[in-house]
């Protein structure tokens, strides 16, 4: 996600509720949203319900001072979930970093948290119909670590499977399965306004002792911000180790303008091109989106319109979504 300044985040802001106990704090935020949502295109998954939806979470957070650095702990719960939406855990040492470990649903590090930072007000332009098409270590079970050094910012993860009955990140099912990801990514800002990252993850999966595939996965991403107007680009590539798979060329850039304090809007292109194994030819999706955000203090309106073409890599198959949400958060 993007991590610019931008109106209309969805993001949980503001303290309900903040306690001191023991030299520890403990605070609770939440919002709901309310939200219409229109689907078309040749895909078929036109909305055949009813268009209108609604959703509600709570995230608590408690920290404290450990003498070495200050632990902290997330758990987040929202409608649609039947357990816990995200929990995760850090330990913030000051200059010798930030370590993590995300149990569900955090995306702390790594290409996961960074696979798409390009500027928007509202959702990428991807949002409802394609993806970012870069996978990192993804938020389960995964040890993270960040720390900033002359100037050069780094979060890294990590994450394992193993055994007999092993679904960690990259493990097949079956006796002696065993993979890891790894997953770093680098950033930083040489001038005023410009922010340059890359990074890369590795998936290694070892299904026999003999047999071994890695899929890999690397992100560039250059960002320029000049008072309201934000630009960026985005490029990067998707190489599966295995025979069967397909590797994927992605490019994409957008554009956000602040029109003041709580109007903002943006514009952006993404085209993602396979290169299936034993395919005649290449095969694009193309896909375009444009979002508009409007905040009054605690609440926003905010809308969203995606469109594909050439969707999933079908040729001739378009897809296409419209989001408007109002939200309150506190």
């Amino acid at each position: 996600m993007n991590n610019l300044k931008k109106i209309g985040l969805s993001a949980l802001a503001g303290s309900l509720v903040a306690i001191s106990a023991n030299a520890a704090e403990i605070s609770v935020s939440g919002s709901v949203e309310l939200t219409y949502t229109d689907t078309g295109g040749t895909t078929g998954n036109e909305v055949t319900g009813n268009s209108f939806g609604s959703n509600s979470g709570l995230t608590f957070t408690g920290s404290g001072d450990v003498g070495f650095g200050t632990v902290s702990m997330t758990r987040a719960i929202n409608d649609t979930n039947t357990g816990w939406g995200s929990a995760f855990q850090t330990l913030d040492m000051g200059d010798m970093g930030t370590l993590s470990f995300d149990s569900t649903g955090g995306a702390l590090v790594g290409v996961t948290a960074n696979d798409d930072l390009l500027p928007t007000a509202y959702e990428e332009s991807w949002t409802g119909v394609s993806g970012s098409g870069i996978a990192g270590v993804g938020s389960t079970n995964v040890i993270g670590y960040s720390n900033t050094f002359a100037g050069v910012s780094i979060s890294a993860g990590y994450t394992n499977g193993e055994g007999a009955t092993a679904t960690g990140e990259s493990a097949s099912s079956g006796a002696g399965a065993h993979g890891s990801t790894r997953d770093v990514y680098l950033s930083m800002s040489p001038i005023d306004g410009l922010t340059i990252g890359a990074g890369q993850a590795v998936n290694s999966a070892t299904d026999t002792s003999t047999t071994s595939t890695d899929t890999v996965n690397t992100v560039a991403h250059v960002v320029y911000t000049m008072g309201p107007v934000s630009a960026g680009y985005r490029m990067g590539e998707s190489e599966d180790g295995t025979a069967s798979a397909a590797s994927h060329s992605i490019t994409a850039w957008s554009v956000a303008f602040n029109v003041n304090d709580n109007f903002a809007i943006s514009y952006g292109e993404q085209e993602n091109e396979q290169n299936a194994i034993g395919a005649t030819a290449a095969v694009a999706e193309d896909v375009t989106g444009i979002s508009a955000a409007y905040t009054m203090g605690a609440a926003s309106v905010r809308f969203n319109h995606s469109e594909s073409s050439n969707d999933n890599f079908v040729t001739s198959v378009d897809d296409e979504t419209t989001e408007i949400s109002l939200a309150l958060s506190f």
